[in-house]
This record gives C-alpha cells, sequence and structure tokens, in this order.
C-alpha cells in the first residue's frame, strides 16, 4: 500500500471520528445545533440583509417568517445544490466550533501560552462564511449574484476549509502521533 493510499485513508478516518465527535456526549450535542442553528440563521439573514433588518425591526417574533421567505429564496435563486450547500455548510460550522471549544479547554488546562490549535478552528469557521455572509451584509448581494454558479463555489470553498481543518484534527480528546518510521 503506497504512503499515499494510507494517508488518505487516516484522513477519511479522523474525518468521520471529528463528525462523530458532538455525538460523544448531550453537551458536545447542544454545543453542535445550538451553533448549527445560529450560523444557518445568520447565513439566510444575510442574503437579504434589508429585509432582515425590517422585518425583525418591526416585530422579533418574526424572524421564523423572515427565515422561511429567505430560506424560499436561496431555494429559487441557487437550486437545491445551493441549499444542500448552506444547510451542510452551517452544520460543519457547529461541528467545527464543538471542536474549536474542546481545543479551547485543553490548551487552557495544559497551561499553554499560545492559541495556535484553537486558531485554525475558528479560521475554517470565520473565514469560509466571510464569502456567504459578509457580502450580503455589505450591501453586495449583486456581487454574490454576479459569482459563478450564484456564490456556490464560494460556498463548496468554505466546505472545503472546513473538511480540512476537521479531517487535520479529528478527534480532539485524542492526539495521535501518526507513524514516526
Amino acid at each position: 500500500m503506497s504512503t499515499a493510499d494510507s494517508t488518505g485513508r487516516g484522513h477519511l478516518h479522523s474525518l468521520r471520528d471529528a463528525l462523530t465527535y458532538p455525538l460523544t456526549s448531550d453537551r458536545r450535542l447542544l454545543v453542535a445545533g445550538v451553533a448549527t442553528a445560529l450560523t444557518y440563521l445568520v447565513l439566510v439573514l444575510s442574503t437579504f440583509p434589508q429585509f432582515s433588518v425590517q422585518i425583525v425591526s418591526r416585530d422579533p417574533t418574526d424572524v421564523v417568517y423572515a427565515v422561511s421567505a429567505l430560506t424560499r429564496e436561496v431555494y429559487l435563486t441557487t437550486g437545491w445544490i445551493g441549499l444542500a450547500l448552506v444547510v451542510l455548510y452551517a452544520l460543519l460550522t457547529g461541528v467545527a466550533l464543538t471542536h474549536t471549544a474542546a481545543l479551547y479547554r485543553q490548551t487552557r488546562a495544559s497551561g499553554a501560552s499560545s492559541l495556535a490549535t484553537v486558531l485554525p478552528g475558528v479560521l475554517a469557521a470565520g473565514c469560509a462564511s466571510c464569502g456567504a455572509g459578509v457580502l450580503g451584509m455589505l450591501g453586495f448581494v449583486g456581487a454574490m449574484a454576479a459569482l459563478p454558479f450564484q456564490g456556490n463555489l464560494l460556498r463548496a470553498a468554505g466546505i472545503l476549509l472546513l473538511v480540512g481543518f476537521l479531517a487535520r484534527t479529528g478527534d480532539p480528546r485524542t492526539c495521535d502521533v501518526g507513524d514516526l518510521t
């Protein structure tokens, strides 16, 4: 077996461990669920920020209406693929933020003076959403429409960034040294 095959399988195994990590306790699952819901809320509401602000400022309980209406608009604009990318992005962000919290607790408990192990998770979750969320919030909704495939490539790039982070970290409770030979 070649080294590339074993490395690829190792990354897939690590990714599987990373994706199942939030399922190992009720608290982790709750954190991942809340982070996923908040990410989805921000991504969908930022697709048409003026509408979102008007609806929520009129009556904050209408946020459910705003999310449902804008989810429909995401579907009508980008199709099933775009909506699936938004949902997948939100799910992966919830998992990544759960990992980031675990890594932060570990660095704080170990007395590490650097948060270098936590930074990739925050950057992966934050930077990947820059295109999808921040462009809309800054009033560049037209820029998202001008992107090829209605911004789906940007969303896919964010998902790849999150998958790379998760495949690299695996289960944050374990520390794999790997094969040193």
